[in-house]
């Protein structure tokens, strides 16, 4: 690909997470996400067969936009709803379930993928990439389909016959009171509630450092080192191989949700995250380490996927006290967004493919994110506690209001 392809690819891609995150956290609190998010992924599968009618690169950029515009729905929207049935003790281990879900399925489509390419390659009129995209396409309608008749939506307005009133009553109750304006998403209001509290800024930040400590994993460094040492492999070791990084992300990232919701402490996950990407860094630094060792760190950068349920399971722990939805939906969203925004550039600038097989600056780079990561989880744990308080304080004064005689709360 041409480097002005690369960058329309790169516009692309910003260009939808911008355009996209933010309409969705707004459009969730008017239509029903039961509707939309299920109408999202019916779309996007529908994007994905008119792939294979392209015929110039201009159009496919076209339709891969709308791909991700559409697509962004879905991560945070699914988070969204996590926050809105499950308590505290509750979010970490099905936000990390959710997560591998997606990770186990980018695994075994990338193999799928490649079979379908090879093997219906020039078989009918369609070509075998063709094919891909149609197929890709077509496994994600019956999922939409299952969502618009299923999708539980919200407690206080569920889709969920399989659950009785007093079992809808009881979701309710177990939560945090939800406030009546939660779903106001006029400009002066939203905005008001969301620049006045550090809630958005500090988690903000923490999504994009959290983010970047997953960067030699996000990045396929490890293909690429293979593919720069490809004489020392069998042929089939680059789609292999590499599967082994995704089985530790996903096992750590599950790991890491089920021990935070039984202890209820995220600290020592943050520790053994920040601590292990600083070995894997410092162990890549090394100038011509052995295969073995280059091996062993690859594989141990799995483990940054720890992350993710402290990222978005204490987000939305923190959001929920506040009983604002729309507030929630808006953060966990822009969470997302500045993900992709980094990934625009932080690729090209620290891990570019032509450093390979060595990627010095990124390396370095690694070990001060794990320090600022560190710096970062502080702030929010000061944030976690300053929710807990307001959280506290907001019960006792309902508690007050309706201890006191019906004089009290009448007009002089």
């Amino acid at each position: 690909m041409a480097g002005s392809s690369v960058e329309k690819r790169l516009v692309r891609k910003l260009g939808a997470a911008c355009v996209g995150q933010i309409p969705h956290a707004l459009i969730i609190q008017k239509i029903a996400p039961r509707f939309w998010l299920p109408f999202t992924l019916l779309v996007w599968s529908g994007l994905t067969m008119v792939c294979a009618a392209c015929r110039t690169y201009e159009q496919l950029c076209v339709v891969r936009f709308f791909q991700g515009f559409f697509e962004s729905s879905l991560y945070s929207g699914t988070i969204y709803i996590l926050g809105s049935w499950y308590k505290p003790l509750e979010i970490a281990k099905r936000t990390a379930t959710f997560t591998a879900v997606g990770q186990i399925g980018s695994m075994f489509a990338g193999v799928m993928m490649t079979a379908m390419n090879e093997g219906l390659h020039g078989q009918t009129a369609l070509e075998g990439w063709q094919w891909v995209f149609v197929i890709n396409g077509a496994m994600g309608v019956p999922f939409g389909i299952f969502g618009l008749c299923l999708f539980p939506n919200l407690p206080e307005a569920p889709n969920a016959p399989y659950l009785s009133k007093e079992e809808l009553q009881l979701a309710i109750d177990r939560l945090p009171p939800k406030k009546n304006w939660g779903h106001d998403i006029s400009i002066k209001s939203l905005c008001k509630r969301l620049f006045a509290s550090p809630n958005f800024y500090i988690l903000t930040l923490y999504s994009v450092v959290g983010c970047a400590l997953e960067a030699i994993v996000l990045q396929g460094l490890f293909l690429l080192w293979m593919k720069a040492n490809i004489g020392k492999f069998p042929s089939y070791a680059t789609t292999t191989y590499p599967l082994g990084i995704q089985a530790v992300s996903i096992v750590s990232n599950i790991g890491a949700g089920y021990v935070i919701d039984m202890t209820n402490r995220r600290i020592p996950m943050v520790i053994l995250a920040g601590v292990l990407q600083l070995l894997v860094a410092i162990l890549l630094l090394i100038p011509n380490l052995s295969t073995a060792g280059t091996f062993f760190a690859f594989y141990l950068a799995g483990t940054s996927y720890i992350v993710n349920p402290v990222l978005y399971g204490w987000a939305s722990v923190i959001c929920q006290r506040g009983g604002d939805d729309a507030s929630r939906s808006v953060i966990l969203y822009v969470m997302s967004m500045v993900q992709s925004i980094l990934y625009t550039f932080w690729g090209i600038a620290l891990y570019p493919a032509t450093d390979a097989p060595y990627w010095q600056k990124g390396y370095i780079t690694m070990i001060v994110v794990v320090f600022a990561f560190f710096a970062c989880t502080a702030a929010v744990q000061w944030l976690d506690k300053k929710s807990q308080q307001a959280a506290s304080e907001e019960r006792k004064d309902v508690t007050n209001i309706e201890e006191r005689p019906p004089s009290w709360n009448k007009q002089d």
